[in-house]
């Protein structure tokens, strides 16, 4: 009976009537040669739940929310109550999926049932399926969510044998007493001011990497002090201004969420990053700011300082696999914007992600999750909600959430159907802006997808297309400009 972490507790208490914190994916499908139906997936799933513990396990809230919530196993799964499908009218293209799914991801997950559902959505065009899986963020981050993946799916169209959960196993399954969780929140309310100010002293040292306090002044000064105090005399790479401008996308987010998905051939990718320089992650940061400046300048709306993004980073270690939740830690980054030139723009998107990469390697602390562990339980629940809205309309940390998920480079199925396609979709909160923008590097293609709050975004098909434009620009000026970018900027390309 695993209690969640203040970081896992944090996507929790970020729901709102605005604010839905399950990540989600849509594998498109080429059914032919397997049996992509409801009662196969749910099957399927009776076989292999036992292999993710976000399946198997719902929430067990101690009273009052005195408390962070335990996971404790539910081996009665009812999957009446998770497994869905519905059929899409004609002509069953990506506009009426995309529709079809935004009213589903905008609906909040049963807080009383395991996090997760799973949606058949039959009648797309040329004969292909959908499959929509969303799991409470609460539950996964980007690695277990992967691990959650590869359970149900299989390397041929023959599904492989599973073996089933181990008798012991079930005898070991519990939950907490009342008075177990009472005595644990009379534990954690005595020792709160220690965790306080520990992870306060933690996060001192961090106070130049986090955005929107770097910018505050004196942060430097108390970050290298804070350090040095502490014992660690390194020298730290020298990190941009991590300040993000007030934009159109940034402020109070409505319940309503629009998505739209895209692939670019991964080759055009891993190309670019050969010829320009740097990692096929730069490239993405690149493209990714190239499409947010000309889709805002297309409005009148592109401020002059670059917009920051955040990115996720795994910090799951092999040990710990088994453990549902998140181990992740986040890096700000700027996506220079501000440059009209795409080659000088992803040359300063490299040179940002690669000193936040140094400097986060370097850190002693995870300063999101220290940030979690200040407030007691109570007081974030009912606190975060409310701050979020506040801080986002007056200070946005950032403009923009943008994750890269490297997966498979050869083809998956499941239930015997061929997985065309995947595309992820994440959250959106206050904090984080009004789109999001992951990817999933899968058999040959990098999928997008994209989610937002129309109040901010309303063409968020639009902005896909800007995607697509922008990485068609990289790979057009790779003939032409190759040498003369690398003889510029002084890349080596043997050594990195």
């Amino acid at each position: 009976m695993p209690q969640l972490t203040a970081l896992d507790a944090q996507f929790l208490h970020f729901e709102s009537a605005t604010t839905a914190a399950h990540v989600a994916g849509v594998a498109i499908l080429d059914p032919e040669g397997g049996t992509v139906t409801r009662d196969a997936l749910a099957d399927l799933l009776r076989e292999r739940m036992h292999l993710s513990p976000a399946l198997t396990r719902r929430l067990k809230r101690p009273p009052l929310g005195l408390d962070h919530p335990y996971w404790v196993d539910d081996p009665g799964v009812d999957l009446d109550h998770h497994v869905f499908e519905s059929r899409l009218p004609a002509p069953g293209d990506e506009l009426r999926l995309a529709e079809h799914l935004s009213a589903i991801h905008e609906r909040h997950l049963d807080r009383d049932r395991p996090l997760w559902e799973m949606h058949l959505i039959t009648g797309l065009s040329h004969g292909r399926v959908a499959v929509y899986t969303k799991v409470h963020h609460a539950a996964i981050d980007g690695v277990s969510g992967a691990e959650t993946l590869a359970a149900l799916l299989d390397l041929t169209p023959e599904p492989r044998a599973v073996a089933p959960m181990e008798p012991v196993e079930r005898a070991e399954a519990g939950e907490p007493s009342l008075s177990d969780m009472l005595t644990g929140a009379l534990s954690r309310t005595a020792t709160q001011g220690a965790r306080t100010v520990r992870s306060l002293v933690r996060t001192a040292g961090e106070l130049d990497a986090m955005p929107l306090v770097s910018s505050l002044p004196g942060s430097g000064l108390l970050s290298r002090t804070a350090r040095w105090l502490g014992g660690d005399r390194r020298s730290r790479p020298e990190l941009p201004a991590l300040s993000a401008p007030r934009t159109m996308l940034n402020g109070p987010i409505t319940g309503s969420r629009r998505l739209a998905f895209g692939s670019v051939p991964l080759k055009d990718v891993k190309l670019a990053a050969r010829t320009f320089g740097g990692s096929v992650n730069d490239v993405v940061m690149a493209v990714c700011a190239g499409a947010l400046r000309s889709w805002l300048e297309e409005r009148g709306a592109l401020p002059d300082r670059p917009l920051v993004a955040a990115v996720p980073v795994a910090v799951r270690t092999a040990g710990a696999m088994e453990r549902a939740g998140n181990q992740l830690a986040m890096m700000a980054v700027p996506l220079a914007t501000d440059v009209a030139d795409p080659l000088e723009r992803l040359a300063e998107v490299r040179k940002a992600t690669g000193a936040a990469k140094r400097r986060l390697a370097m850190s002693s602390a995870n300063w999101l999750a220290e940030l979690c562990e200040v407030l007691p339980a109570p007081l974030a629940g009912l606190a975060t909600p409310a701050l979020s809205r506040v801080v986002s309309g007056a200070f946005p940390p950032i403009n923009i959430l943008i994750s890269n998920v490297p997966g498979p480079q050869f083809p998956l199925y499941l239930c015997g159907g061929r997985v065309l396609s995947y595309f992820p979709v994440s959250v959106l909160t206050d904090l984080s802006g009004g789109v999001n923008i992951t990817c999933f590097s899968y058999d040959g293609m990098l999928d997008f997808g994209l989610v937002a709050c129309p109040s901010k975004v309303p063409d968020v098909w639009g902005l896909l297309g800007h995607l697509q434009s922008a990485m068609k620009e990289l790979t057009r000026l790779q003939e032409t400009t190759g040498d003369e970018f690398r003889h510029r900027v002084g890349i080596d390309l043997v050594s990195g």
